[in-house]
Order: C-alpha cells, then structure tokens, then sequence
C-alpha cells in the first residue's frame, strides 16, 4: 500500500509541473502580468485535482495540505515567466507536453477514486475532471469556451484512458503498469488527434448537412 500511495505521489507531482508548465505558457500567450502566469500556472497544475478532492471528500484537497504542489507551481510560473517566450512558439512542443499531463492526470484520478472506493463509472469522472477541470477554469478566467468543449479528442481521449484503466483494474496488472499503459494510451490518442486534426462532429456542421 504504501509504495502503491508512494508510486501515486510521484505522478501526481510530475503531472502538476506539466499542467503548470502548459498553464504559465497559456499565462504568457495572454500576455499576463508577473502574478498572471503563477495564477495560471497554478489553476492549470493543482485545480482538477482541487474539484477531484472535493468531490470524493478527501478534504482539504492535497494541494491544501501538502505545501510542494503550491510551491512547484510557483517555481514553474516564475521560470515561464522569464523564458516561457523562447519555446511559446512551438505549439506543438507544448500540446505535446499538455498531452503528457492529459495521460498522467487521467491515471492519477482514476486510481485516486478507487482508493476512495468510488463506483465504476466515478472512477472514471475522477480521472477526466482530474486531468480536464484545471483548463477548464483557466479557459473560463480567460473568457474562453473551456477547450474540452471544442478542441480534438482533449476530454475524449481522457475519458477512453479512463474506461482503460477501469478495465486493466480487473487484471493482475500491477499499479504501475496500470499508470504507464493508461498515460502512454491518452497521449497516443491525443498527440494522433493533433496530427491527423480528428475531432468529434460540431452541431453547425451537423445541421448544415441535415438541411442540405
């Protein structure tokens, strides 16, 4: 138990450097003041696990209590801060790095609602708000449709990561391999999506080819 709660940790922390290293850049391509890019970086690396917390009552949420998420944001916003403009240009970079987080996040909600002994199908809801709902504050801070909402294969990729760990759980598999399968599948799919531009249908588009 212990090194399974250990293995947890670890991700969990990596995973909030990704997501605030995405959420700082976010900050600077909106062109935030200093503190702008901490706050982004810091919605963007602990808020889904916040909402995730919050929901199963495991509170005060762990960002609240153990004071390295909190300050490794920080330190990721500050460092943006002053370089972010040397790699905000490569986009792809950066999805590819946001891809990472959407797979390793998906993994950490979903093992954290079955720790919580959360049904079947919140395990799953654990592992997609753990890994969509820091986005979706900072899309709605910046007064943006939240990017789940409309962008390819974001919350859906999450959310057939979730349906695979839910159903590698009734395997032999150990904790660890379960984290890696689940993250190294949510990242194949999201990093083919930006690739190959998939995207599910979009009611316009739906409408216009029903009144053609």
């Amino acid at each position: 138990m212990t090194n399974t709660v250990n293995l947890i940790y670890g991700f969990d922390i990596f995973g909030t450097i990704i997501f605030a290293l995405t959420g700082a850049l976010k900050g600077i391509e909106k062109d935030l003041d200093f503190l702008g890019v901490i706050v982004f970086a810091t919605t963007v690396g602990c808020g889904g696990g916040m909402i995730r917390d919050s929901l199963i009552g495991a509170t005060p949420a762990a960002a609240l209590t153990n004071y390295i998420y909190l300050v490794v944001c920080v330190i990721v916003g500050i460092l943006v801060f002053f370089v972010g403009s040397l790699i905000h240009s490569e986009r792809k970079i950066i999805k590819y790095a946001d891809a990472i987080g959407l797979g390793v996040f998906t993994a950490l909600g979903c093992a954290k609602g079955a720790l919580y002994e959360c049904s079947a199908m919140g395990q799953v809801l654990c592992g997609v708000v753990t890994a969509t709902g820091g986005g979706v504050i900072r899309d709605i801070m910046s007064k943006n449709i939240p990017t789940i909402l409309t962008s390819d294969f974001y919350a859906t990729a999450s959310l057939l990561g979730g349906f695979l760990y839910l159903t590698l759980e009734r395997s032999s598999l150990s904790v660890a391999y379960l984290f890696l399968i689940c993250s190294v599948f949510v990242f194949i799919i999201r990093v083919v999506a930006i690739n190959m531009s998939f995207e599910l249908p979009r009611s316009s588009s739906f409408w216009k080819k029903r009144n053609k």
